[in-house]
């Protein structure tokens, strides 16, 4: 009997100050009751949501570096087991290089061979100091004596062969085109998105903040936000969420308008510049347990593809059919007859009536294959936006030096560390070889982006990955680990490193750091490269039409002795101090690493302005700030 009033006042208590949460509750005026829960019966305060999150050990089976995937080699050295992607990364140089490994039980011989023999045909002759073996240091892996191949890895098929799962591969990642409807949404999501403060209010730091306070935060923006796209969008059930605050039952209406917005995104990099950081934060909070427990619902729904759409209604066999490459090819206007460029649309558009009147059924219209095929068409227009600068800069790589010897300082790629900004100390073949490895592997990357996109949001929106908000040095940023994301770049990192046949420099991939925070921030980063090789590219292209007036042929030869004079002027710059380490905070965050390069990249943008021959860029009408804020 002692005990029982004891029994009583504890159950007086809420066990958990959370499971008092309502929507009701937190859209009231009163919710400032459930933001200060105090401390619980036990006297200790609750958990802040800033802390650190203990690590897991791999699960028995899997790489003991990724964690993702199944193990594949033994390292009888370290006696870890890795899969065959990390092994060749962490083995790569220096004295783990000497290690010797075996295949694991049931994976064959194929794994033994992680490391490729000095012999092998896909070598990579790897020279170095095995005491060097970090980032911050320049780190060389010498030039092969033979050729390298630069071919772009699964390349479109051309038209009038056959084109086996290209298509299918492609299209698992290629996002649909949105329709007028759609795009009717797309307006409303982004003037919501502009006019809100969501992530000034979230991603703070301040003292006694606890968890269930940022809880509230989140849902009363959240429901914000919702509420006010839902009133917009149809005034009668807008009013009827207000009364009710029934938001399960607009479930689908939210998922589809986040999803939009997030489609709209990875087929127009260049666009929601500022809003599509705020919508990937929102549905990441989103995701947390908490707040889905309180709506009732995700906000979150796979990105539609066009592989899913043919798939939903058992039309596959279109993305096998070889006239889609006709249907689906680009076609160009420069320099070709008019009769030719009109052959080739009408051919063009044959071949998708075709194939929408061969593929149409039930519930698969002939607008939709259209659709489908269309959005196939814009995936083409994004590789030739994004990815054929990059081949474009090989090619004159390759044109206008020599891989091995430089001739003269004009023609000489060598660079010093400390003259002229330069953080590397390269000469001319060394040089040669890091920019076209470079050039190799951001055409690589661009040429999965889609696939890379689809990742990143795997892991922004995962429910298992929690972040931690951290001062980064260039302000608050969330940092989260980006598993999948990481793995896939591991794997593309590979395939460049045996295709180019040597590595120079560091194979580090910030992921995850202080670098770069999340996937979000990665995926912004490679998205850029275009307005750094494009406005290059389209400024060497116009030179010979800037030469065809007397005036400027005269301030070319005056200044620069010829076009060709020009031409090597500005790519010799490029490929000099656009590689040369530069452009970190400090010299621990510059260099060679995978992220290092593209950092050196926009340094030299913001030195154009500098250089003498800013001004054929200018006279070319190419053009374009390479740090424009604007979507348009």
């Amino acid at each position: 009997m002692a005990d029982s009033p004891s029994v009583v006042q504890d159950a007086s208590k809420p066990a958990n100050p959370i499971a008092a949460f309502s929507l009701e509750t937190i859209l009231s005026d009163n919710h400032e009751a459930v933001e200060h829960p105090g401390t619980l019966s036990n006297g200790i305060s609750p958990t802040g949501w800033d802390e650190e999150v203990p690590e897991n050990h791999a699960a028995e089976g899997f790489c003991i570096e990724c964690e993702d995937q199944p193990a594949q080699v033994l390292c009888e050295t370290c006696s870890d087991a890795y899969c065959e992607v990390c092994f060749a990364a962490q083995h790569r140089k220096g004295s783990r290089k000497q290690h010797t490994s075996k295949p694991l039980p049931g994976q064959g011989e194929k794994s033994s061979a992680s490391i490729p023999d000095a012999a092998s045909e896909d070598s990579m002759d790897v020279e170095e100091d095995d005491e060097n073996d970090s980032d911050d240091e320049e780190e060389w892996q010498g030039i092969s004596a033979g050729p390298s191949s630069t071919e772009v890895l699964g390349a479109q098929p051309a038209i009038g062969t056959k084109v086996g799962e290209w298509f299918v591969d492609r299209a698992k990642y290629i996002p649909l085109r949105l329709t007028l409807a759609e795009r009717k949404y797309l307006r409303l999501l982004e003037a919501a998105l502009n006019v809100s403060e969501y992530t000034d209010k979230i991603d703070t730091i301040g003292f006694g903040l606890s968890k269930a306070k940022r809880i509230v935060q989140q849902i009363r923006e959240l429901c914000a936000i919702m509420s006010g796209l839902m009133l917009a969008a149809d005034y009668k059930q807008g009013q009827e969420l207000f009364t009710d605050r029934d938001f399960e039952s607009n479930a689908e209406f939210y998922q589809q308008i986040f999803e939009l917005g997030r489609r709209h995104k990875i087929m127009n990099p260049d666009k929601m510049r500022t809003t599509y950081g705020k919508l990937i934060y929102l549905l990441q909070d989103s995701q947390s347990p908490d707040v889905k427990d309180l709506l009732n619902f995700s906000c979150v729904r796979p990105i539609r593809t066009v592989y899913a759409i043919l798939e939903e209604h058992h039309a596959v066999e279109l993305l096998r059919d070889d006239l889609v490459t006709v249907a689906t090819k680009e076609i160009y206007s420069e320099g070709r007859p008019r009769r030719e460029i009109q052959r080739d649309i009408k051919s063009k558009e044959r071949a998708i009536e075709t194939l929408a009147a061969r593929y149409e059924r039930n519930g698969l219209s002939q607008e939709k294959i259209r659709q489908c095929l269309y959005s196939i068409g814009d995936n083409h227009a994004f590789l030739r936006a994004n990815r054929d600068p990059c081949e474009k800069m090989i090619n004159y790589l390759k044109e206008y030096f020599h891989p091995t010897q430089a001739g003269d300082s004009k023609r000489s790629l060598a660079i010093r560390s400390g003259k002229g900004g330069a953080r590397l100390s390269h000469d001319h073949a060394k040089q040669y070889s890091y920019v076209l490895q470079s050039l190799t592997l951001w055409r690589e990357i661009l040429h999965d982006m889609f696939h890379l996109w689809s990742l990143a949001e795997q892991d922004l929106l995962a429910e298992n990955v929690p972040y931690r908000l951290r001062d980064t040095g260039q302000g608050l940023n969330r940092v989260q680990a980006s598993p999948k994301t990481s793995r896939m770049m591991h794997n593309i990192l590979h395939k460049a490193q045996k295709s180019v046949g040597t590595w120079i420099g560091s194979s580090v991939i910030h992921m995850g750091d202080h670098n770069v925070p999340n996937a979000l921030m990665f995926i912004d980063k490679y998205t850029q490269i275009y307005r750094i090789l494009l406005p290059i590219c389209n400024t060497l292209s116009q030179i010979p039409t800037i030469a065809a007036k007397p005036a400027l042929l005269s301030y070319i030869e005056d200044e620069f002795g010829s076009t060709e004079n020009l031409t090597r002027e500005i790519l010799g710059d490029f490929f000099r101090h656009g590689f040369d380490g530069s452009g970190a905070d400090n010299f621990f965050d510059a260099g060679s690493c995978i992220d290092g390069r593209l950092t050196s990249a926009w340094n030299w943008c913001a030195t154009l302005e500098k250089k003498r021959y800013f001004p054929v860029f200018l006279l070319a009408g190419t053009f374009v700030l390479f740090f424009d804020e604007s979507d348009s």
